[in-house]
């Protein structure tokens, strides 16, 4: 089932655990991240967006994300992730996404309001909800790089309250020392950072770049207000190590099925471990 509007991250907000961002690229990683919602018992958003499509297309990957969410026993969000077209935001608000994020971080302060006003305009109007980012993340999101924050792309807390002030956006993404992708040494995030953001904005934070963040480090920043978690590197590993494991028996016979189905897997099983996690934050 669809999960819509913004009920379920506010409630994660107050109760100190969060939604996990689950991205998907084809069939196998929509069909792990849908069985691992419905094995885990907790809502999940499907992250079905701008860079996926240059590989799936959008049109196929919009349907196939949507149509696997709506079939679903489990309450599941289709979000457009790091999306900086506003006709794509468009797009996929039409085809029918329950929320949308436009991000901006890589302007001007206020080029990033501009933008993200417009974006809040046209995907509330649908009752479309909308993340924004301030901030800037090292690495790349598709591909695990090793790359390190610099403390210069944090977000700033005064900053970030005029931000959501000006936007109207649904819940803001933050940097806090948060990397995309894996990086060589255990990232750090500067917690007490995030808590004067909390305290400075009214609405839910997500943390980009949880994938190989220490427990402690992911449940803290958890326990300071983040309610939305997005992962992918770690997904993309578990999918990967899955493939390469059953290739040999699998390609003397040409079996594609074989592996195919083991990436599959191993995605339901690394979501659904995760997505219980972030579920009991709150238990310690």
């Amino acid at each position: 089932m669809l999960l819509t509007g913004t009920d379920a991250l506010t409630d994660a907000a107050r109760e100190g655990r969060a939604i996990p961002g689950f991205v998907a690229y084809n069939l196998e990683t929509v069909q792990g991240i849908v069985a691992a919602a419905e094995a885990s018992g907790t809502p999940v958003l499907l992250q079905a967006g701008s860079s996926a499509f240059k590989h799936a297309g959008r049109e196929a990957l919009m349907g196939l994300a949507l149509d696997a969410a709506r079939r679903s026993t489990a309450p599941i969000g289709v979000h457009l992730d790091h999306s900086r077209d506003l006709d794509e935001i468009a797009a996929c608000v039409d085809a029918g996404y329950t929320s949308v994020m436009v991000d901006g971080s890589h302007l001007p302060f206020t080029e990033n309001i501009a933008l993200t006003r417009q974006a809040v305009r046209r995907a509330h109007a649908a009752g479309v909800w909308v993340e924004a980012e301030l901030g800037a993340l090292a690495g790349d999101e598709d591909v695990s790089t090793g790359a390190t924050a610099p403390g210069g792309s944090m977000t700033d807390p005064a900053q970030a309250a005029e931000f959501v002030a000006a936007t109207g956006v649904d819940a803001l993404a933050v940097a806090v020392g948060n990397v995309h992708g894996f990086t060589a040494e255990p990232v750090r995030l500067d917690l007490p950072r995030l808590e004067r953001i909390r305290a400075a904005v009214p609405v839910p934070l997500v943390l980009h770049g949880a994938s190989g963040l220490p427990e402690p480090e992911l449940l803290g920043a958890v326990r300071r207000g983040v309610a939305k978690v997005n992962v992918n590197a770690e997904l993309r590993r578990a999918y990967l190590a899955a493939v390469a494991s059953t290739l040999p028996d699998a390609t003397g016979g040409a079996d594609v099925v074989a592996t195919w189905a083991a990436g599959r897997a191993a995605v339901a099983a690394t979501a659904r471990r995760i997505a219980e996690r972030l579920a009991s934050a709150a238990e310690g």
